[in-house]
Formats: structure tokens, C-alpha cells, sequence
């Protein structure tokens, strides 16, 4: 783990307490934040939209053409129609390229058939880099998702039965994560070597001898009252609103602000050679948008939490999260 997670105050609780006092100035207004879900096209797409001159030949001044992007993300929404309207007012047009799939949105980025996508979180990227030699790498911060032990059937973490089934994410990040949950739940003990990427082989004790059924993180909430399952292990946002569960209905809940969890801040995350796009400074500005936040509370309510953490922070732990992921 880096040095900052030493402190008494994690980076991510000391961002999320700027950005609510910057939010909060002027009008009343919830902060926390957009469901992050993004991912990219499958189809054949255009070449990265071209950029306009950023000065003109004669005056030297910034050109004001608007700037095009193209940025992958897993579907419509209305905080995304809210980001595309006040990116426009700023000069930037976005262009949202939909997928439904984990890994597109990483390759067409690196193929630079995107110029960018907003799906994943470090540690999924520092995954995707290791494991096929790339550079892709984060803009900016954007939220970080509340995650915890829902069940249809147990009423707390008491009361999972011995030899129960639970429902964990089936791949390395989002697995990971749900592991420090149970454990951090008191249902298993993880071994001191765990590192960012636990697996369920280093469950070093389980008192309740759980069985791990392993799932798509996509499909999990949709598992939820499955009655072969005792409890799913998920993200709150991954539930559809339609099933009406929420933060309070969770037999246990992550402390998702602690410095453990920086590797799970979702970003904006391009090429390496195209991290200096005068884009990502103005998209950035659209997320600290009031506009923004509220669009993001009215779609998502308590399930993510809006954070800004430094870009360096951020490439110094997903440095150290590839050297991981290249071990294993």
C-alpha cells in the first residue's frame, strides 16, 4: 500500500470533504455522486475526432471551435445527457459510445477508436494494463462506489448460516474487494500477504466454512433474492432502481472514504500519449459542475461518492497496483 494510507485521514475522505464544500456554496445541494458503469463500442469505430488548432496562425490566440471526444461508457443515462449539456456550454462535445462488455472499452481505447471511457476503477485498469503491456492511464477522479453484504434472507451477518453460499464478483479487482468485505465483516480472515488482489485462496480462516460462488459483477444484484444464495457481495449501484434496495437495506456496509479503497476511485482514463488533451481539463471542470452533482444525487441517491483525488496519487497507486498484478 503507498505511504498516504498511513494517515490518520485518507486522501479520499479529505477530497470528498473539499468537493462538499465547494458544492455546498450557493445552493443546497446533495453530494455523492454517478454510477459508473461505462464502456465501449464493439462496432467499427471512427478515428479519435480531430482537434482544433489550439492557437491561430495569426493573433496566436486560443481557438474557441468546440472540441470533440468520443468516450466509452456501458449505457444512457440522464447524468451522462447532464455532463454532454454542460460539457457543451464549456466546449466540448462529447459523444458517448456504448458497450456491454468489461474489456472493449480498455482495447478500443488502446486501438484509439475512443479517445477515452469512464467505466472502471484503478485497480481494474492496473489489471488491464499488466495484462496486455499498456499504458492507459487516469485523467482525472470521478466517484468511488459504496459496496457491502446484501441478502434476501438474513436479517444481519449473524445470521448467514454455516455452509451458505455467497455471490462475490469473478474478477480479480471487484472480487478482491468483496473479500475485504467479508473480512472486514468478521465472516473470513485474509492472509497478511493479501496485497490489493486477494482471491478466495487466501482465505486463511472461515469459520462458517462459506462457499464463494463466483459471478459476473454485472449480474450479481440481479441474484439477490436467488434463494440458493444466502447474500451477494456488490456494489450499491449495481442494483436496478426497479428493485427498490439501497444503502440502509445492506447487513453490512464498506467504508468505502478509507485509504484502503483508493485503488477502487473510478477515473476518466486515456492514452498515455494523449493524457495532455486539453479535453480532460475542461471535462474535469464538468464534473465539479453543481449541475452535475445534483444530476448525479437525483440519478444514483447514496450509492457513489463524488471524489477528487490528486492525478498523481493516482498514477503512483496504479504504478504500484501493475507491479502487482504483473506478479500474479
Amino acid at each position: 500500500m503507498s505511504d498516504e494510507n498511513k494517515t490518520p485521514q485518507s486522501d479520499l475522505r479529505a477530497a470528498v470533504a473539499g468537493e462538499k464544500k465547494r458544492t455546498r456554496v450557493g445552493i443546497a445541494i446533495a453530494i455523492a455522486v454517478v454510477a459508473v458503469g461505462a464502456i465501449v463500442g464493439g462496432v467499427a469505430l471512427a478515428l479519435p475526432a480531430l482537434r482544433p488548432a489550439e492557437a491561430s496562425a495569426a493573433g496566436g490566440g486560443a481557438s474557441k471551435e468546440p472540441i470533440n471526444v468520443k468516450i466509452a461508457v456501458s449505457e444512457d443515462s440522464p447524468f451522462q445527457d447532464a455532463v454532454k449539456k454542460v460539457a457543451a456550454e464549456k466546449g466540448l462535445n462529447i459523444e458517448w459510445v456504448n458497450v456491454e462488455d468489461w474489456v472493449l472499452p480498455n482495447t478500443e481505447l488502446a486501438a484509439g477508436t475512443v479517445d477515452a471511457n469512464a467505466f472502471q476503477h484503478i485497480l481494474y485498469l492496473s489489471a488491464f494494463n499488466a495484462e496486455n503491456d499498456e499504458h492507459l492511464t487516469p485523467v482525472f477522479s470521478t466517484i468511488i462506489t459504496q459496496w457491502g453484504i446484501f441478502s434476501a434472507s438474513a436479517t444481519s451477518v449473524d445470521d448467514i448460516a454455516d455452509g451458505a453460499k455467497i455471490a462475490i464478483p469473478d474478477d480479480p479487482s471487484n472480487g478482491g474487494r468483496a473479500l475485504n468485505i467479508l473480512e472486514a465483516a468478521g465472516l473470513i480472515t485474509l492472509s497478511d500477504d493479501k496485497g490489493d488482489f486477494p482471491a478466495v485462496e487466501d482465505v486463511t480462516d472461515n469459520p462458517k466454512k462459506l462457499q464463494f460462488v463466483e459471478l459476473p459483477a454485472t449480474s450479481i444484484a440481479q441474484q439477490y433474492d436467488d434463494p440458493s444464495l444466502a447474500a451477494v457481495v456488490v456494489g450499491t449501484s449495481y442494483f436496478d432502481q426497479s428493485q427498490g434496495i439501497t444503502t440502509k437495506d445492506a447487513l453490512f456496509l464498506d467504508d468505502s472514504l478509507s485509504a484502503q479503497n483508493l485503488p477502487y476511485v473510478n477515473v476518466i482514463a486515456t492514452r498515455d500519449d494523449n493524457k495532455g488533451d486539453p479535453a480532460w481539463d475542461i471535462l474535469k471542470d464538468v464534473y465539479a459542475d453543481k449541475r452535475i452533482a445534483a444530476a448525479n444525487e437525483k440519478e444514483n441517491q447514496d450509492t457513489t461518492v463524488l471524489v477528487d483525488v490528486p492525478v498523481e496519487k493516482l498514477r503512483a497507486k496504479l504504478a504500484d497496483l501493475e507491479k502487482q498484478a504483473a506478479k500474479n
